[in-house]
Parts: structure tokens; C-alpha cells; sequence
């Protein structure tokens, strides 16, 4: 029988995922598929007195630890890597009652993390509502001529959390003048322009803006005014 590969360093108890077929050398039994080397001689985990743990795949480390913590009796498992020439850990062996209470307190920190995490998306949903509802005020009061439904509307497209937009920046954050003037003149040029459908015809972006720069500005300055000056500028009375 091929001799094993020289096994790592002691650190506690270890048992072996063998690589060949292997019988306990004192039970004959196997082929094993964990076994404990005493003085150089497999023996199966019965025959080792280490049958009764159970194995606990490596993977979740809070749920390893508190396992070897709870389990007055433990062992680490390793199989040997041919082509890295060493032995790397696989697991270990706790008693059954120590993992399914190392598994009780992982589910109960796992409920507490996703109320804290649920907690959390309440907490940045309200700050994004307010966030948005400030932004667009903040539309209104620059341009009072902006129907309060589109101002709502730019004001959710710019400031969408994780988006990038001008919203986001810290410019936008603290509503400055030129961040909320960026978004409504954004939003003009792609919704009150022909902007793109010219650059899906193929218009360079700077040809594009420079063809509907006009028509943005303008929009812009008709924002500008109240409603009732806009009607009384045409020669019209502003409704009642």
C-alpha cells in the first residue's frame, strides 16, 4: 500500500480526505472516505473514536467557528492537492449538537442583519422621497414656469440613488443653482427636442446640441417666468 503524503504540520486533531483507496488498518473496512493517521497507519473515524462528529463543509466561517467553539471535540479535515503539492483544508468535524446550535445563532444574526438591512432601505427610501421633493422645489423656485408634474419628474430622474446623475453629485446634493439648472436643461433637450432622434440618425453629440441649443434655451427662459407673465407677455389674460 502507497504510503500517504507527508501530512501538514500538528494544529489539533486531523483526519484525511484520501486521494487513493484506503481501509482502516484495524477493521479492515473501506474504502474510506475519511480516515485518521496513527503513526503513519489509516484507521476509519470509528476505529479513531471520532465516528460520532459529524462533517461541516468549509464556506461559512462564522458558522465554523462557532461550531469548533461549542464542540468539545473537534478535527480538522484536508485532502491533498496533487497539483499544487500540498493538503488544503476541507472542513471540519464537530459534534452534531455544537452545529446545530452554531447553526441556530448564524440564522438568528441573519435575521437580525436583514432587519437591520430592511431598516436601512426605509430609511434611505424616506431620505430619497424628501431628497427628491427638495430638488424639485428647488426646479420651481428657478424656474416657476415648469409644470410641477414634469419638475417632480426631472427632479426623480436626476437624483436617483446609485445613478450617477447630476442629482447624486455633491452639487446636486446641496441644490445648487447650476446642478437643478443642468437637469432641467437635460431634460428639456432630450424630451422637448428632436436631440435624439439626431443622434440616432448618426449626428455627432456636439452638432446635435449646437442644432437644438437654441430651442433648450428658450424653453429655459419660458420656464423662467411665472405662468400668469407668460399668458400676459402673448396678449393673453392668464385664466382665472
Amino acid at each position: 500500500m502507497a504510503p500517504l503524503p507527508t501530512p501538514p504540520p500538528r494544529s489539533g486533531l486531523l483526519v484525511f480526505q484520501p486521494v487513493k483507496r484506503r481501509h482502516c488498518a484495524e477493521c479492515r473496512g473501506g474504502p474510506l472516505g475519511l480516515l485518521v493517521l496513527e503513526n503513519g497507519t489509516p484507521r476509519c473515524l470509528d476505529c479513531a473514536d471520532l465516528g460520532h462528529l459529524v462533517f461541516l463543509p468549509r464556506g461559512d466561517t462564522a458558522l465554523t467557528r462557532r461550531a469548533r467553539e461549542g464542540s468539545a471535540l473537534s478535527a480538522v479535515v484536508v485532502r491533498f492537492n496533487r497539483r499544487r503539492s500540498r493538503y488544503e483544508r476541507q472542513g471540519v468535524l464537530v459534534e452534531e449538537a455544537a452545529r446545530a446550535r452554531a447553526e441556530e445563532q448564524c440564522l438568528a444574526d441573519a435575521e437580525v442583519r436583514r432587519r437591520r438591512r430592511a431598516r436601512d432601505a426605509q430609511r434611505r427610501a424616506a431620505e430619497d422621497v424628501r431628497f427628491t421633493d427638495a430638488f424639485a422645489r428647488e426646479i420651481r423656485r428657478l424656474f416657476p414656469g415648469c409644470p410641477a408634474d414634469r419638475a417632480q419628474a426631472i427632479a426623480a430622474h436626476a437624483s436617483l440613488r446609485g445613478s450617477g446623475r447630476v442629482g447624486r453629485s455633491a452639487a446636486g446634493r446641496a441644490l445648487s443653482a447650476a446642478a437643478v439648472t443642468s437637469a432641467v436643461r437635460a431634460s428639456v433637450r432630450h424630451t422637448d427636442t428632436p436631440y435624439d432622434q439626431l443622434l440616432m440618425s448618426g449626428v455627432p453629440r456636439h452638432e446635435a446640441r449646437r442644432r437644438i441649443a437654441a430651442a433648450v434655451e428658450a424653453r429655459l427662459r419660458e420656464w423662467e417666468r411665472e405662468w400668469g407673465q407668460g399668458w400676459e407677455d402673448g396678449g393673453i389674460a392668464a385664466p382665472a
